[in-house]
């Protein structure tokens, strides 16, 4: 259980020189408009709950809030000493294949004890066509065992996929869902698949508004994705 204690895990100066000159980078170029940055906690742990269309995502999140986010990375990536020291000091933390992802899940937990944002991409990977994919169940897991607030989180390009550049980008941060409306009794797969959709109907409707505010039509029904 996440103990109950004020404050914020304390943001990384290496984390916070790079969040500063990625942002005069990516703002200007991929255009990006947020909307709904005080819905994340000031204080205290955070699940963020993202939808996944490009390998930048960790990036344009981090650059779209205050708070350092931590996000779990394929532990070959850490291999190298110097690479891996920079993705830990940027916040990433390695998961090893064929583990199903348990190692990470205690780390995650570690974080979340420290009062950090801790990020997941629920679908568990990329979106080719920007649609919304099928969700995995690891941040409701999350959510059970930490008691954490998940906030829902959606990128949105300019043609309702992957960031453009210089084409307008929307990222929506949603209000904490309450752990009433999650409420996830046990750790059963069918409690843990019933919260990660209601999570991902969040995402896809802060994703409706997104395409709104760009001027999208509405997809069609058979265009829709399963989320």
């Amino acid at each position: 259980m996440a103990k109950e204690k004020r404050g914020a895990k304390r943001k990384g100066w290496f984390y916070a020189l790079g969040q500063f000159l990625l942002r005069l980078f990516y703002i200007p170029v991929y255009r990006i408009r947020v909307t709904g940055r005080e819905n994340i906690p000031k204080e205290g742990p955070v699940l963020l709950c993202s939808n996944h269309v490009t390998m930048k995502d960790p990036v344009i999140l981090g650059i779209s809030q205050r708070r350092q986010v931590f996000y779990m990375a394929k532990e070959e990536l850490f291999r190298n000493g110097f690479i891996g020291g920079v993705l830990r000091g940027l916040g990433a933390f390695p998961v090893k294949r064929g583990s199903g992802g348990t190692d990470a899940l205690e780390d995650a937990y570690a974080l979340l004890e420290e009062n950090a944002v801790v990020g997941v991409f629920i679908e568990g990977t990329r979106s080719k066509t920007g649609e919304l994919q099928r969700p995995k169940t690891g941040a409701a897991l999350l959510h059970y065992r930490t008691k954490a607030p998940v906030v829902p989180v959606c990128i949105t390009g300019s043609e309702g996929g992957r960031p453009i550049p210089f084409r307008r980008t929307e990222i929506r941060f949603g209000k904490p869902i309450p752990a009433e409306e999650l409420h996830i009794p046990d750790e059963s797969s069918m409690q843990l698949r019933k919260a990660s959709r209601i999570i991902m109907e969040r995402i896809a409707a802060l994703r409706a508004d997104s395409r709104k505010a760009l001027g999208l039509p509405e997809p069609q029904p058979e265009e829709k994705g399963e989320g």
